[in-house]
């Protein structure tokens, strides 16, 4: 194990080259953590990173190979990692139900929930070397049964079945990961509908949009894990 270059807390953040995930890095290095900033495309990547002093990671969540370099980087850098925020994510195709196709499905799922897999257990011995390690998992409401069933929000009207089916997927994964991993903090964050490219920027703002994963992030040992919130606090799975 390579002996960590600072005692500051170490972070890394996939999808950071825009929106939630920029905001997310920014707000830990604000915080005092170094930050790697994930992004599969250097040429957008590296320019965020250098504009909110974090390190640029190349990191592709859909390929093995790219992970694994990720991982490596981090050991040789810093030998360990206390919060990995799974954020790198797509919305897939918006369409007619009859149009959806196992192709698509089959994209949407492989960033978005095996994606988060293949982090977790990448990642996980650098994790464990961390005295207070943490995984948060950015989901969305639309993955909620809950709130699928409660006509008075927007998440029971929005369509999107791919990528609402991949957040659910994702809670569950957290509750379960939280349960067999107890010696880690594990939860899901609902960033709520987030003014950024991804919702055609409509919504609260990336700040706004970030407090509860930043909220995890930021947790102190014994904090809670395997649970689901957005801002305002939990919410129903």
């Amino acid at each position: 194990m390579n002996t960590p270059t600072t005692d500051a807390p170490v972070a890394l953040v996939t999808g950071g080259n825009k929106g939630i995930g920029l905001e997310t890095a920014r707000r830990l290095v604000e915080a005092g953590y170094l930050v790697h900033l994930g992004s599969r495309n250097p040429d957008l990547g590296k320019p965020a990173a250098d504009s909110i002093g974090a390190h640029f990671l190349l990191v592709d969540v859909t390929s093995q190979e790219s992970v694994d370099r990720a991982a490596e980087t981090v050991e040789q850098t810093d030998g360990r990692l206390d919060v990995l925020v799974n954020n790198a994510g797509v919305t897939g195709p918006i369409a007619e139900a009859r149009d959806y196709t196992g192709d698509d499905a089959a994209t949407v799922l492989l960033t978005n929930v095996v994606g988060y897999v293949r982090m977790i257990h990448t990642f996980l011995p650098l994790l464990e070397r961390s005295t207070n390690p943490r995984i948060v998992n950015v989901s969305s409401g639309l993955g909620s049964f809950g709130l699928f069933h409660d006509d008075s929000r927007i998440e029971s009207r929005f369509g999107s079945p791919l990528y609402a089916a991949s957040k659910a997927g994702i809670n569950m994964l957290t509750a379960r990961y939280a349960r067999l991993l107890p010696h880690m903090r594990i939860n899901a964050a609902d960033p709520g509908m987030t003014a950024t490219d991804l919702s055609g920027g409509q919504g609260h703002s990336v700040k706004d949009g970030t407090d509860a994963i930043v909220a995890y992030a930021l947790a102190g040992a014994g904090g809670v894990t395997g649970t689901f919130r957005d801002r305002d606090g939990d919410l129903p799975w």
